[in-house]
């Protein structure tokens, strides 16, 4: 099966935290074709495993203790990556200067709602959430630390739309 790992917080400052040592990471726990996608915690992967659960624990774990830094990290598959493209959750907005298309990743199914406007946000499962950030108004940085007190910084992670087309693509 193909997967993605999304780690959150990582800085192509970190010397760390490069893709070719994130990649050789997952090469030393097995994992097969590695990919990293950008230079942002991106890391596609194939595993046998179909415990997506399991995958995230255990590569969660391996920051620390083979680079000196930990992440909270969130395992999606192909499949359910293209299962949420497929659902078009943005219909036909666009990813720009004034309108940011935004997916937050939760690890886990979370246990609050979110308090907005209606509309605004567009719940379309995989557990992710869909957001378009209309930055007239708001700052995406304002709206992650939102994200961020209402969820709790070690249970979510965000990427562009374009970034999941990406990451699509590498899984190609």
């Amino acid at each position: 099966m193909k997967y993605v790992a999304l780690l959150r917080g990582i800085g192509p400052s970190n010397p760390n935290m490069h893709g070719s040592k994130l990649k050789g990471v997952l090469e030393d726990l097995g994992f097969i074709n590695v990919i990293p996608v950008i230079s942002s915690g991106n890391v596609v992967f194939e595993s046998n495993s179909k415990d997506a659960s399991k995958l995230e624990e255990t590569i969660q774990k391996t920051w620390p203790k083979k680079l000196g830094f930990s992440s909270a990290t969130i395992v999606r598959s192909q499949e359910q990556l293209q299962a949420l493209v497929d659902k078009n959750p943005y219909r036909g907005a666009k990813h720009s200067r004034m309108s940011y298309l935004l997916v937050t990743f939760f690890k886990h199914s979370p246990k609050a709602s979110l308090t907005s406007k209606p509309n605004f946000y567009r719940d379309h499962g995989v557990n992710s959430l869909c957001s378009v950030i209309d930055t007239t108004v708001d700052k995406t940085t304002d709206f992650m630390v939102k994200l961020d007190k209402q969820f709790g910084k070690d249970e979510i992670t965000s990427r562009t739309w374009l970034t999941i087309h990406r990451i699509l693509a590498k899984m190609e």
